[in-house]
């Protein structure tokens, strides 16, 4: 099986992709793992970033929800689950109305980056705005309708689900277990309107075998940084290249593209 014809800064922002999902799968780095899509979406088209990543973000839930097993907030998922699915429909209809305007795509995908570090900038002061409470069940929903509508985008649903659940004070586990099922059941879903959409393509398997070592790698480097070092500087890292990243995909021109002599 031969791979996709795919410019070979590809692999660079690839790589760099699943290490940096695994990482924040393991609970290093906050939500850097939503830098994956915006950064393959550099090299090549949006529908492509987002169909090899949910295959490799799914198996990547299936490590890490081993550890978090019956460790979850029931009352939270039941909110947020059913609104997801909506969200997630929304999602698959915006994927189908923009197919052939990839600058459309790129655009969206954009937008939500820089979006995401602005919220990232502003989270300590929203969360101490509503540090201790639990907050409604119609905010609840919305918030598990925007968390399945930028998760089917551009795998990024993190925002409003830590919205959600960070104010209610629980345990680190609790917290981490309830965000672990609530997306491997999102990224199950998501798999039958991309398979709709035809946006999981068989040619695309051979990446996702070669990229799927590196899921382990990540969640292993994350664990190791989980135990040796503070994500400060790592998370200023990641959200400056995310904010650079979010800006190019906007303005429709980036440093990969120049690079690459295109």
């Amino acid at each position: 099986m031969s791979l996709p014809d795919y410019p070979m800064l590809f692999w660079v922002t690839a790589v760099a992709a699943v290490i940096l999902v695994g990482i924040a799968k393991a609970g290093f780095g906050g939500g850097v793992g939503v830098i994956a899509t915006p950064l393959m979406a550099l090299t090549i088209p949006v529908a492509d970033a987002a169909a090899l990543l949910l295959p490799l973000l799914i198996l990547i839930d299936l490590i890490s929800i081993r550890h978090y097993w019956g460790q979850f907030d029931r009352p939270s998922l039941k909110v947020l689950l059913p609104s997801a699915i909506i969200g997630i429909a929304l999602g698959s209809l915006f994927f189908q109305t923009f197919s052939d305007n990839e600058r459309a795509l790129k655009l969206g995908i954009g937008i939500l980056a820089i979006l995401f570090v602005l919220y990232r900038l502003g989270q300590t002061a929203l969360q101490g705005a509503v540090i201790g409470k639990r907050l409604p069940g119609s905010v609840g929903r919305l918030l598990g309708a925007l968390a399945g509508f930028t998760s089917t985008l551009a795998h990024a649903g993190g925002p409003p689900v830590t919205i959600y659940l960070l104010p209610q004070k629980m345990p680190r586990t609790l917290f981490v277990g309830s965000t672990v099922i609530f997306f491997t059941i999102v990224n199950l879903v998501k798999l039958i309107p991309y398979s709709l959409l035809g946006l999981i393509r068989v040619g695309n398997l051979t990446t996702i075998l070669l990229l799927s070592p590196l899921c382990f790698l990540g969640v292993r480097l994350g664990l190791w940084l989980n135990e040796h070092f503070t994500d400060l500087w790592f998370n200023r890292l990641v959200y400056t290249l995310l904010l650079l990243t979010g800006i190019q995909l906007v303005v429709g021109q980036s440093f990969i593209t120049l690079l690459a002599g295109n």
